[in-house]
């Protein structure tokens, strides 16, 4: 079995949403409880970070150089040269038990984002974002909603409800960014699934809140993989490197015993080299109506 091995040292409350920016070379996470955005660039060692007042669920570069995150239940454009906060949307503005958690884009732009419950109901919900101020449900009575990819040829969309210990599979159409035909893709029993991402050759790549591992999943369901992580809660997972070559891993300390906390390295972000590799990712297209 392959295993993960500690690439940055940190201590992230509840590190998530690891984003590789290709034209940069630096992978961007969030720690959502401690509402912070880090950005880390491997070559030059360089680490930057911005401190919100309300938890961060994941953030992704925009294509004129800002990023769109998650801050609470809104969706904000965000200037981190002069600090600027613009509003796109609201998700479930009325809602005090609901938080984004999730989001990626798909490879238009498009910016795609879920809500999770404080309370282990399902009432969150999956939505796209359409315009300003336009947020469309695409699924609806969700736990916590959470990592998402698309195929490589673009036809099939991928995404997690943590709470249902379920990915979920969707034909995908890309020129309208409709979904249809959900199905069971895979299911945990003694573990979550959490974020996730696909490589070039159609592997889904899953980490196991809970589980100790990153698994990786053939276009069929078939797991294919198990990378062995030491730290218990792997949270999301994203390809980086020159050569989209690396594997990295966000981690969590929330909830984990002393004792493991002083024997492993959670809230590192963790990498491994597997002989796969990943698919470019698409900077936000922000809809300006």
């Amino acid at each position: 079995m392959n295993k993960l091995e500690v690439a940055l040292s940190a201590a992230d409350e509840l590190g998530e949403g690891p984003w590789w920016e290709a034209a940069t070379g630096v992978l961007w996470r969030v720690d959502i409880l401690r509402h912070v955005l880090h950005s880390w660039h491997p070559a030059s060692g360089r680490l930057d970070e911005w401190q919100f007042d309300d938890p961060i669920g994941f953030a992704v570069p925009t294509v004129d150089g800002g990023v769109v995150a998650g801050l609470a239940t809104r969706l904000m454009q965000l200037d981190l040269d002069d600090g600027e906060h613009e509003l796109i949307a609201d998700a479930a503005p009325m809602r005090s038990n609901l938080r984004l958690n999730d989001g990626k884009t798909d490879r238009d732009g498009r910016v795609w984002a879920g809500t999770m419950t404080d309370d282990d109901s399902f009432t969150g919900a999956f939505y796209r974002l359409d315009g300003r101020h336009d947020l469309t449900e695409m699924v609806g009575g969700v736990a916590v909603s959470n990592g998402l990819g698309w195929s490589p040829d673009n036809t099939v969309m991928y995404y997690t409800d943590s709470g249902a210990r379920t990915i979920w599979a969707f034909d995908f159409d890309r020129p309208t960014g409709s979904i249809d035909n959900r199905r069971v893709f895979a299911t945990d029993t003694d573990c979550y699934p959490d974020g996730l991402t696909v490589d070039a050759e159609g592997g889904v790549w899953s980490a196991k809140w809970g589980g100790s591992r990153v698994v990786r999943y053939e276009p069929d369901g078939r797991v294919s993989e198990v990378v062995a992580s030491p730290a218990s809660q792997p949270t999301s997972c994203m390809f980086g490197g020159s050569d989209l070559g690396t594997l990295f891993v966000t981690t969590a300390r929330v909830g984990v015993a002393a004792e493991e906390l002083a024997a492993t390295p959670a809230g590192s972000v963790l990498a491994a080299q597997l002989g796969v590799f990943g698919l470019r990712e698409s900077p936000a297209v922000i809809p300006t109506a």
